[in-house]
């Protein structure tokens, strides 16, 4: 990290460290006793141990003029290891409260252990931690590749990993220690989400001037979708997490918006944090990763662009869709419907246009594990998107809205998509970056495919299947106008469903310790620097 830092790249570097750490120090003192306080405690922590380690640095070698002649690769590597790190948190907690449902005696008197202290620690950790450190550290890579440019500069990419992180670890450690904002997907106090701001413009500048440098008169595709990732995303964050803190040392606030408002902005973000958080950004690592990896050019080029800007446009309007009979308007929830439907257009272009792209290459698919992630990333990508428009239409939202048939919609496009090609892109990278031709454990890669394919599989069929038998059995009446089945009863007939899903994200997890440790391996025996050159080969073929 620090070697390749000029002298006055570090210092500048330590002089932003001690400002956050006088702030830190500022949020541990003068907060109430409680989250704030503690989350102060450990952001101080962390910028001292990081203070001191730039500070042991100054007489270090400079190798930066050498390197400045080179991609800018250490941020991603960092990335790249850190989504790993919350791969691992996150799909050990998802684990944990998978098996609470099935045997929920397993927390009794351990608060912090419980289902709602935890299972937002599983969406934050899979979602911001995993997902987040992947599209960061992706970006990175992907961004000086297409422009053939390095990084505008070098400071800025540590100081947003470490800001993210530091606002994922606020996040998770605050709800196992019972604060939140009772809003899905985001749930941070009003504190961690003003420092996710910071970072978040942070980034989106650092992304426009590596672009302004660019050396590339074109912008490739993938950026369009990695910028309106990082753009959109922006202002979702800010206009859902509008709020007054109660008092400026508490971590408690109250939201700006009440009422069906609160719940019509709630979705809005909620919706469109699946549409340009976990699917336009990761659309733009399958379109960068999938040509590289097959040797093939995308397959349409045109297509790329039309299906861009028709997820971009329809996607923005399709979140009342999950408000279907409720108090919000009945020409807003149709709107939402309407939307929903129209999206499966840009959407399997998207996924037709990845899936041709292997044509010519079907013999690679079969033979190359890391390609197939990438191949059944936009199958799962397909399916889907064409499931949420599909449970978006009234009719069939009446049967599947508050079961399981959700949770499994929700799981296809996570663990299916966004983590398949998440792992097709770390298995390209890795290599690359180590000076290898592939992972020092080919057959462990193997073996991770088909533990997270199988893992997916039981998963999400389970959940379908809980889904329409709780359903079913909700909307059951006997010839008396009485409901069959008491709800007690509809919990009890998931049971084995429950079982079900516990193996299979088991098996999923073991999947991704797998990759931890391969990974790990392969920069352990790394056999030199990047195999590829400022001046790189067109997108779409291997990279020399």
């Amino acid at each position: 990290m620090i070697k390749s830092l000029s002298i006055p790249e570090r210092q500048s570097m330590l002089a932003i460290v001690l400002l956050f750490l006088a702030i830190s120090a500022a949020m541990a003192g003068l907060a109430d006793r409680g989250v704030m306080s503690t989350h102060g405690l450990m952001a101080f922590g962390i910028l001292v141990l990081l203070g001191f380690y730039i500070a042991g640095s100054f007489y270090g070698p400079d190798k930066s003029k050498v390197s400045k002649s080179r991609y800018y690769d250490d941020p991603t590597l960092a990335g790249v290891f850190l989504s790993l790190f919350w791969a691992i948190i996150g799909m050990g907690i998802g684990v944990w409260v998978a098996a609470l449902l099935y045997w929920p005696d397993m927390a009794e008197g351990i608060s912090w252990l419980s289902f709602g202290r935890i299972r937002p620690g599983h969406t934050t950790g899979i979602i911001f931690g995993f997902g987040g450190n992947a599209l960061i550290a992706t970006s990175f890579h992907v961004v000086q590749r297409t422009t053939r440019a390095r990084l505008a500069d070098s400071v800025s990419p540590w100081l947003i990993l470490l800001g993210y992180n530091i606002f994922c670890l606020w996040a998770v450690t605050g709800y196992l220690m019972g604060s939140t904002q009772s809003k899905e997907y985001a749930e941070a106090e009003w504190y961690a989400d003003i420092l996710l701001v910071l970072v978040w413009v942070g980034y989106f500048v650092l992304y426009i001037r590596t672009l302004a440098r660019r050396n590339e008169p074109h912008i490739y595709v993938a950026n369009w979708y990695y910028l309106a990732f990082i753009l959109v995303v922006a202002i979702l964050h800010i206009v859902n997490n509008l709020a007054v803190p109660v008092r400026l040392t508490s971590a408690e606030s109250f939201p700006v918006w009440a009422g069906v408002q609160d719940a019509m902005v709630q979705w809005w973000y909620g919706h469109n944090a699946v549409a340009f958080f976990l699917t336009a950004g990761f659309l733009g690592m399958l379109y960068y990763f999938l040509p590289i990896r097959s040797g093939r050019p995308i397959w349409s080029y045109r297509l790329s662009i039309v299906s861009f800007w028709g997820i971009v446009f329809f996607y923005i309007w399709v979140g009342s869709h999950h408000l279907h009979y409720t108090a919000l308007p009945y020409w807003a929830q149709t709107l939402g419907m309407t939307f929903s439907v129209m999206l499966l257009v840009p959407s399997w272009a998207s996924a037709g246009n990845a899936l041709l792209t292997l044509n010519g290459a079907w013999h690679k698919v079969r033979d190359d594990a890391t390609l197939r992630f990438m191949f059944v990333a936009a199958v799962f990508y397909g399916l889907s998107t064409f499931e949420g428009s599909f449970l978006a239409i009234r009719p069939v939202n009446s049967l599947s809205h508050y079961t399981d048939w959700t949770v499994g919609h929700v799981h296809s496009g996570t663990l299916g998509w966004v983590a398949m090609i998440v792992f097709g892109a770390i298995y390209t990278i890795i290599p690359q970056l180590t000076g290898r031709k592939e992972m020092i454990w080919p057959r462990a890669v193997e073996w991770h495919f088909w533990l997270a394919v199988a893992g997916t599989l039981i998963y999400v069929v389970a959940m379908w299947n809980a889904g329409i038998t709780q359903g079913l059995m909700w909307r059951a009446y006997d010839e008396n106008g009485a409901l069959s089945y008491s709800f007690i009863e509809s919990v009890k007939a998931m049971a084995p469903y429950y079982l079900l899903r516990t193996i299979g994200g088991a098996l999923f997890l073991a999947g991704a310790v797998l990759c931890v440790l391969n990974c790990r391996e392969t920069m352990k025996n790394a056999q030199g620097e990047a195999t590829d050159r400022p001046l790189v080969a067109p997108v779409g073929t291997v990279e020399a």
